[in-house]
């Protein structure tokens, strides 16, 4: 699933970035949600990476922000999401 397509957040040829923040959007449009992330090392400025995805719906979002922390360590008290969405029961599974 999408655990594997986590390589648009590594490097080649770098040591692993240590992130300990994770910031997400998800945003409802057109029938589909756009998932905007942002991670950062709060100790490490340099170290900041971000990118954009598509989901289908609102738990295949829910499931990319979850991938992204899982993969780099990142606690729950360290994550921020924020929702944009017209109609809530529109974007999920029934």
């Amino acid at each position: 699933m999408w655990d594997d397509q986590l390589g648009w957040m590594r490097k080649k040829n770098r040591a692993p970035a240590r992130f300990t923040r994770l910031y997400a959007t998800v945003c409802q449009e057109e029938g589909a949600f756009t998932v905007t992330v942002r991670l950062l090392n709060h100790r490490n400025r340099s170290q900041v990476a971000w990118g954009e995805e598509i989901a289908e719906t609102v738990e295949v979002a829910s499931a990319m922000i979850g991938a992204l922390a899982r993969e780099f360590s990142i606690a729950e008290k360290c994550i921020a999401i924020e929702l944009r969405m017209a109609s809530l029961k529109e974007g999920t599974l029934h």
